[in-house]
C-alpha cells in the first residue's frame, strides 16, 4: 500500500533521519580512533607518530574541506533533485580532491584550519567555489550537469573515470584558479602532454609566443605595449594571492597586431610562459573483482609523496575520499552524512563547521577497497611536477611488481595527438554546452587491467 508523507510527516522523517545518522557517526568514532602504533601514519605526504603528534595528526585532518550529502538547495536543472543523497558520494569525492588541491595552491600543505578563528581570504573564496548553489563553479549543480556530457545522467551514480573528467572541464571555467587539470588514462603519465598542458594559456592559446599590441594578461585584463612591467592586476585577491604570473610581459615592445601561433616567429622572440599548477588525476582499476596485492605497497608510496592529493574509491557504489594511511588500513574521509545546505549572505563569510570533519578519520582494510580508483597528486611549479617524476621513478617503477601507472617522456606516436582543453567562447560555466569529445572508456568496468 502507498503511503503519501504530508509535510509534517516529511519533517519528522528528516529529523529521525539526522539522528539516526549522528548516533552512527558517535558510534563509528567510538569504533575508529586510531590505535596506538609505532608505525607512522601517513596523511597526505605527511608523516605523523600517532603516540606523540596526535593532535598534529588531528589538526591536519580537520584542515581537509569536507563534503558530504546536502539536501533543500535549489533543485538541479530547476527541475530535478535538490538532495544528492543516495547518489552524489563520487562528485563530493572529487569536490574533497579538488579542494585540497586548491587549499595547496593558495594556503599552502602548512595552512591549518581553526574552528573559532578567522579565515585567510582565499580559504573563503576557495569554500565559495563548492556551495550548493547553481552559480558556484564545482557545485553539486555544476558537476551532475557537466556529468551529463560524460553520459551520466543526474542522479546517477558516478565512477572516479568520470569524476575525474568532469572536473577536467569545469576548471576551463575558473579563471580565479588557473588551475590545469589534466586525467592521464591507458595507465600512462606522459610528461610531455603534461607540460604542453601547464605552459598553455588559461585563455587556450600555447604558452610560447610573442604578445599583440593590445594583449589581454593570463588573469583577463587588456594591457597595452606602454603599460608598466610592474601593473597590479585586479584578479588577485589579498596578500596571501597569487600575482599575475604575466607582469613580466606588461609593457614589452610588442610587435603590431594580433599573433598567429601558426606562423614561425624571429629568433628571440619567443616567450615562455609561466607554469599552471597541476592537479593530475590518474585513473586505474588495480585488479578485477578485487585489488591485486602487488600494487598496494606502490599505493601507500603514493600516500607518501608530497605532491599526494589523495586518492578516490572505495567500494561498488560506495565512495570514499582516502586521506593516507596506517599499517594495513587506509583513511578516508566520508561523504555519506546528508546535511542541510548552508544559506549565507553575498558578500558574507559562509557558517564552515560542517565542511570540516572533526573527529578521527575513518579507517578500512586496503584489501577491501574496490580495484576502480583514481589517484591524485598536485604540482604547483614545474620543479615540483619534476621533483614528482623523480619520485615515481625512485620509488615505484624501478620494481616491476610496483608499476601501478607508466611514466614516459614522449606521446606515443601510435596515439592520437594530445590537444590540450581548451575553455569553449560561450559566457556560462559550460556545463550546458560541453559534450565528451575525448571519453577513452565507456563505462568504469573498461578500464585496462594492468599487468602484473
Amino acid at each position: 500500500m502507498f503511503v503519501s508523507c504530508l509535510p509534517d510527516d516529511s519533517r519528522r522523517m528528516d529529523a529521525v533521519l539526522a539522528t539516526y545518522e549522528n548516533q552512527i557517526n558517535v558510534f563509528s568514532e567510538f569504533l575508529e580512533d586510531l590505535p596506538e602504533s609505532d608505525e607512522p601514519v601517513w596523511i597526505l605526504g605527511r608523516s605523523y607518530n600517532v603516540k606523540t603528534k596526535k593532535s598534529e595528526l588531528l589538526s591536519d585532518v580537520h584542515s581537509r574541506l569536507w563534503f558530504t550529502y546536502r539536501k533543500k538547495f535549489s533543485p538541479i536543472g530547476g527541475t530535478g533533485p535538490s538532495s544528492d543523497a543516495g547518489w552524489g558520494c563520487m562528485l563530493r569525492c572529487g569536490q574533497m580532491i579538488l579542494a585540497q588541491a586548491l587549499v595547496c595552491r593558495h594556503l599552502g600543505r602548512a595552512w591549518r584550519w581553526r574552528p573559532d578563528g578567522d579565515q585567510p581570504e582565499d580559504y573563503n573564496h576557495i569554500l565559495h567555489c563548492f556551495l550548493d548553489r547553481k552559480d558556484s563553479c564545482y557545485s553539486i549543480h555544476q558537476m551532475a550537469q557537466m556529468g551529463v556530457g560524460e553520459g551520466k545522467s543526474v542522479g546517477e551514480w558516478y565512477g572516479p573515470n568520470t569524476v575525474a573528467q568532469v572536473l577536467k572541464k569545469l576548471a576551463l571555467f575558473d579563471d580565479w584558479n588557473s588551475l590545469a587539470v589534466h586525467v592521464s588514462m591507458d595507465n600512462t603519465v606522459v610528461i610531455e602532454d603534461i607540460k604542453m598542458q601547464c605552459h598553455q594559456r588559461a585563455s587556450g592559446s600555447m604558452g610560447v609566443g610573442t604578445l599583440g599590441a593590445s594583449t589581454p594578461c593570463g588573469w583577463g585584463e587588456i594591457f597595452s605595449p606602454g603599460e608598466a612591467a610592474g601593473h597590479s592586476c585586479s584578479q588577485t585577491a589579498g596578500d596571501g594571492a597569487t600575482a599575475c604570473p604575466y607582469s613580466h610581459l606588461h609593457g614589452q615592445s610588442q610587435t603590431q597586431g594580433s599573433h598567429d601561433h601558426s606562423q614561425p616567429q624571429p629568433k628571440g622572440s619567443q616567450l615562455k610562459l609561466e607554469w599552471r599548477p597541476l592537479l593530475l588525476i590518474i585513473p586505474l582499476r588495480m585488479g578485477i573483482n578485487s585489488i591485486n596485492p602487488v600494487y598496494i605497497q606502490a599505493l601507500k608510496e603514493c600516500f607518501k609523496m608530497p605532491q599526494c592529493c589523495g586518492v578516490l574509491g572505495g567500494k561498488p557504489n560506495l565512495a570514499f575520499y582516502f586521506i593516507g594511511f596506517i599499517g594495513e588500513e587506509l583513511l578516508y574521509l566520508d561523504p555519506h552524512t546528508t546535511q542541510t545546505v548552508v544559506d549565507f549572505e553575498a558578500g558574507s563569510s559562509v557558517d564552515d563547521l560542517s565542511y570540516h570533519w572533526q573527529r578521527t578519520p575513518r579507517r578500512m582494510k586496503i584489501t577491501s577497497l574496490d580495484p576502480s580508483v583514481a589517484v591524485g597528486f598536485f604540482c604547483k611549479s614545474e620543479e615540483d611536477f619534476d621533483n614528482w617524476c623523480s619520485l615515481v621513478q625512485q620509488e615505484i617503477l624501478t620494481n616491476r611488481n610496483l608499476r601501478m601507472f607508466e611514466l614516459v617522456e614522449n606521446h606515443p606516436p601510435h596515439w592520437p595527438p594530445f590537444v590540450p582543453p581548451s575553455k569553449p567562447d560561450v559566457q556560462t560555466t559550460g556545463a550546458e554546452f560541453i559534450e565528451s569529445t575525448d571519453k577513452l572508456f565507456e563505462s568504469e568496468e573498461e578500464f585496462e587491467i594492468l599487468n602484473v
